[in-house]
């Protein structure tokens, strides 16, 4: 149990028996009546932001999320496999926890995932990943200009807009949040 005195960003509360994060939170005591802590808190599952108010002092329920890094080894039916880099435990972790991330992972991809009380909450990669071009329609000459993009397929088979010159075969750098071309990798 902490108080609303002990909130800090990146926290994870326990509300209604829902999981959130505090994004950001402001102390506030007016020239009249009680302090107040006026907080920006977002859902750790569906996303959702939402403004919450809280008179200071008051006690809330502070739940422990446990961020560990583990390699994903392969998926198994809808569930993504897991490996806990230092106890070698598996974890199972379902599609809709992974989400978009599943797009721009592969094999032995290290990721971040949040565990409470042993089920996944959420899955993070880092900011960036180099990924194979699978597919895409080759340029045609004259067709240099800035500016313009075409679809590509990666090796993971998530559709991506790549700039004109590239190549099927061609590793590229991919923003993991966006899934935006950040550039090519040259080996």
């Amino acid at each position: 149990m902490a108080t609303t005195n002990d909130l800090k960003n990146g926290m994870t509360l326990q509300l209604d028996n829902q999981l959130w994060n505090v994004v950001e939170f402001q102390h506030v005591k007016p020239g009249k009546g009680p302090a107040f802590v006026r907080t920006k808190l977002k859902h750790v599952l569906t996303g959702k932001v939402v403004d919450k108010t809280f008179n200071a002092g008051l006690k809330i329920d502070v739940a422990t999320v446990d961020k560990r890094t583990m390699q994903y080894l392969y998926k198994e039916g809808t569930d993504f496999i897991f490996m806990d880099s230092d106890t070698y435990d598996q974890h199972h972790v379902p599609q809709e926890t992974v989400g978009d991330a599943a797009n721009f992972m592969l094999e032995n991809t290290d990721a971040t995932i949040a565990l409470h009380d042993g089920i996944a909450l959420y899955v993070e990669l880092p900011a960036s990943a180099e990924l194979v071009i699978s597919y895409t329609e080759p340029g045609m000459q004259g067709d240099r200009s800035t500016g313009g993009t075409k679809p590509a397929t990666l090796e993971t088979g998530a559709q991506i807009q790549v700039p004109l010159f590239i190549t099927t075969g061609e590793k590229v750098k991919v923003d993991t949040r966006t899934g935006d071309y950040l550039g090519r990798i040259n080996s």
